[in-house]
């Protein structure tokens, strides 16, 4: 019993390093400014108190409720690592624990997880990913891989009301999870009547509840017009890269349906027994969801409305996980079990993944030393002039200032703990948040009709006046921008060739009709 436990914890150190040295780029991560920043206002309402997107509605309760509570004692580059780790270690757990169920010999989860890092890393067809940056949905995926655990094992009690906790948590890929298990539930001959099943779901639900109600009221009691717009910003807009088939590359889909192939080819060698068989159900499962968001994507011609309300629920998320999931660990299944008297060939085959594993890995770690900041300042041109200029803010501002940002800044919030008017990354789940989100961005960082481009490249574009403007009607007190053009307004902070701060005259009432005002040159 000792040596079981010894060689467990092993693989689940092993599993964490794997995921650590996929996972450890310096913070923040692309998406941890934005959930981190909600989860600390969460907490404390006074931090970046006029904060736009801050004060909007919480979609991730239960996140910012079990996880945020941190932000009241530490910073949120320390809270982004405890986050880190805690996830990454719950997920090794159990990921190690699944492929325990699923017969997997020794340190064959190992290679398994490093294969479904390369698989979801590099075969994806959504930008879907699992091992990264803290936020809801990776403790949804801890407890969508103990639910599957359960299920392969029929303790289908364990499994709904797991399922249920990892929808409380993120109710897109916990509800996702519970439409699979449905389907692997009717394909089974094994299943459980379903009388036995109604207490259990019952508790699921009860226990989805607290992420479940928050979502429903994101659009509860909101004017019909208001919904189909903030549908279509959110689709359309904003996350057409997760949500739109016709945005997806096309060779992201056409690796992601190699990788699919790959599976098929691999479940008719691989094991035949029960609990591989309600494993490649539910991944099948993820993939005919996934299939029905594409047939949804055809109705876009047809009814921009409907489409772009069906198409906000994320239909590819869960093949882009479950299928690389379904290839790392059948893969591993058919090495372990091999025939001995083809070891020759075990032995290529292993050789290979091995490799396929460390080149990944090793590229992985030599991006992170040509390229040592945080994946969400990637955008920023001169990093050490962006943070330097965010912490004079941090320092010699007043804690309630509210600024005009630049509009690619992901980063503003979390180096100078400012409020914003609007950043561009930073979409409000709300439908009334996203309407208004996307009219702010449209009447301040939008191009001039007769401009070849969509958006301004820097706020200084506008001219000192309308920023005056700006500054009034949206109650910001200061504008960071591109050195260059120079405005005729009040310069503030670290004279520097990459970025300047200048302070806005004090709110005044915006003109008369705002829609009709123009920029002018600081000539």
């Amino acid at each position: 019993m000792g040596s079981r436990r010894w060689r467990a914890a092993v693989e689940v150190g092993l599993i964490f390093l794997v995921f650590f040295i996929q996972g450890a780029w310096p913070a923040p991560e692309v998406n941890e400014p934005h959930y981190l920043s909600k989860a600390k206002h969460y907490w404390d309402v006074s931090w970046c108190a006029h904060d736009f997107f801050c004060g909007t509605a919480d979609a991730h309760q239960v996140f910012d409720w079990t996880f945020g509570w941190l932000s009241r004692w530490l910073p949120l580059p320390a809270m982004a690592w405890c986050g880190r780790i805690l996830t990454w270690g719950l997920l090794a757990w159990s990921w190690r624990r699944l492929s325990a169920a699923l017969g997997l010999g020794p340190l064959y989860a190992v290679l398994a997880a490093a294969l479904f890092v390369v698989t979801n890393v590099r075969l994806h067809m959504a930008g879907e990913w699992v091992i990264g940056g803290v936020e809801a949905k990776g403790f949804a995926y801890v407890l969508v891989l103990l639910g599957l655990e359960a299920l392969v094992c029929l303790r289908w009690t364990r499994a709904v009301l797991l399922f249920g906790v990892a929808s409380s948590f993120h109710v897109i890929v916990g509800g996702w999870s519970v439409v699979a298990a449905a389907v692997v539930w009717l394909s089974s001959a094994d299943r459980p009547p379903l009388p036995r099943l109604v207490l259990p779901l019952a508790g699921g639900l009860l226990l989805a509840l607290p992420g479940l109600l928050p979502a429903v009221t994101l659009t509860w009691r909101v004017d019909p017009d208001i919904v189909s717009q903030a549908n279509q910003i959110y689709v359309f807009q904003r996350l057409d890269h997760h949500l739109l088939p016709q945005h997806f590359p096309p060779l992201f889909v056409v690796r992601h349906l190699v990788l699919i192939g790959g599976l098929v080819a691999l479940v008719r060698f691989g094991p035949r027994g029960a609990r591989f068989r309600k494993l490649h159900v539910f991944v099948a499962a993820t993939v005919a969801i996934s299939a029905v968001g594409m047939v949804v994507g055809l109705l876009v011609p047809l009814d921009g409305d409907l489409a772009a309300s069906l198409l906000r629920y994320y239909w590819f998320r869960m093949s882009d996980v479950m299928v690389p999931l379904g290839v790392a660990v059948t893969s591993c299944a058919i090495l372990d079990k091999w025939p001995p008297k083809r070891s020759a060939w075990q032995a290529v085959a292993l050789c290979a993944a091995l490799i396929v594993a460390a080149v990944h890995l090793g590229e992985t770690i030599w991006r992170r030393h040509l390229h040592p900041w945080p994946p969400a300042d990637a955008g920023i041109a001169n990093l050490e002039a962006w943070r330097e200029m965010c912490a004079w803010i941090a320092s010699e501002t007043p804690a309630d200032a509210v600024f005009l940002t630049p509009r690619l800044a992901q980063t503003f919030r979390w180096y100078a703990q400012r409020a914003e008017v609007v950043s561009r990354k930073d979409i409000p789940q709300d439908a009334a948040g996203i309407v208004q989100w996307w009219q702010r961005m449209n009447r301040i960082h939008r191009a001039p009709a007769d401009s070849a481009q969509i958006w301004r490249e820097s706020l200084a574009e506008l001219g000192s006046q309308r920023l005056r403007e700006l500054g009034a009607e949206y109650r910001a007190d200061y504008v960071l921008t591109p050195a260059f053009p120079a405005l005729n307004l009040e310069r503030v902070g670290p004279i520097q060739p990459s970025f300047a701060l200048y302070r806005l005259p004090a709110w005044a009432a915006p003109s008369a009709n705002p829609m009709q005002s123009s920029p002018e040159s600081d000539r």
